[in-house]
């Protein structure tokens, strides 16, 4: 039995990997780090907090649209691999720091966006990182939360939540839209608009990233295999394991 805190599980699942979500393809490239570029864009000189920054590529997108970033994340790894592919990629307008999602090292009003992409799903409070958000954000500020989205249907939630803790231990939750809108509001946060996207996981890659042990994704295969028509028809679940997920981007304003 594990005695590991949650975040040493989130360290140990992702430090390990750092290079692997870097290069990742899925990662990498979407219809959402092009939001999130036109959106700094047109905030000119802006300072960004790119929020459990994973593998770099919201603070590349930031840095490479004009903002001066602040990639933070748990895995001192996982950093000092963004910080290597930004040097290759010349974007010296990154900087480093390592933490905690719901505890922030920063001033008030530190920054004019808040940047969030496939990392929340990871933390143990969301509602106290949200607070925490706006807490660093100025009163004009951006908040964009890109995510996995789990279905409303619990059939569907269910499903999703338990191939991605087999998966992965350090997961916690994909949450659904309308638990997003409460957790947001309720962090003094109005959610504007929204981009809907439903990218492929390729089996064999997916749980390469995370270093899945066989015995898990072997019951994954087999939920996969015996789960109901509506699951299979929803995820577009296919011979080799490979499946659809649905993933939203956010964009908020402080209240």
């Amino acid at each position: 039995m594990s005695a590991r805190s949650h975040a040493s599980h989130v360290v140990d699942q992702f430090g390990a990997q750092a290079s692997a979500y870097v290069t990742s393809a899925v990662h990498a490239a979407g219809a959402d780090l092009d939001r999130i570029g036109a959106l700094i864009r047109g905030m000119p000189g802006s300072r960004a907090l790119d929020l459990g920054c994973g593998g770099g590529h919201v603070a590349f997108a930031a840095a490479a649209a004009g903002a001066t970033v602040t990639a933070y994340d748990l895995s001192t790894e996982m950093l000092a691999a963004v910080a290597a592919e930004a040097g290759r990629r010349g974007l010296d307008r990154i900087e480093i720091r390592p933490g905690a999602a719901e505890s922030l090292p920063f001033a008030d009003a530190a920054f004019d966006a808040v940047l969030t992409r496939y990392s929340a799903h990871h933390w143990r409070d969301v509602p106290a990182a949200l607070a925490e958000a706006r807490r660093v954000l100025k009163p004009d500020g951006l908040l964009v939360v890109c995510d996995i989205a789990s279905p409303e249907e619990p059939l569907l939630d269910t499903h999703l939540q338990a191939v991605e803790l087999l998966r992965d231990p350090s997961h916690v939750r994909d949450y659904r839209m309308s638990e997003w809108r409460r957790m947001l509001e309720a962090a003094g946060f109005a959610a504007g608009a929204t981009l809907e996207t439903r990218p492929r996981m390729e089996f064999a890659s997916w749980i390469a990233r995370m270093r899945t042990p066989p015995v898990n994704a072997a019951a994954i295969r087999a939920l996969q295999a015996a789960a109901p028509e509506e699951v299979t028809a929803h995820f577009g679940i296919e011979a080799d394991g490979s499946f659809l997920i649905d993933s939203v981007l956010i964009e908020a304003r402080p209240r």
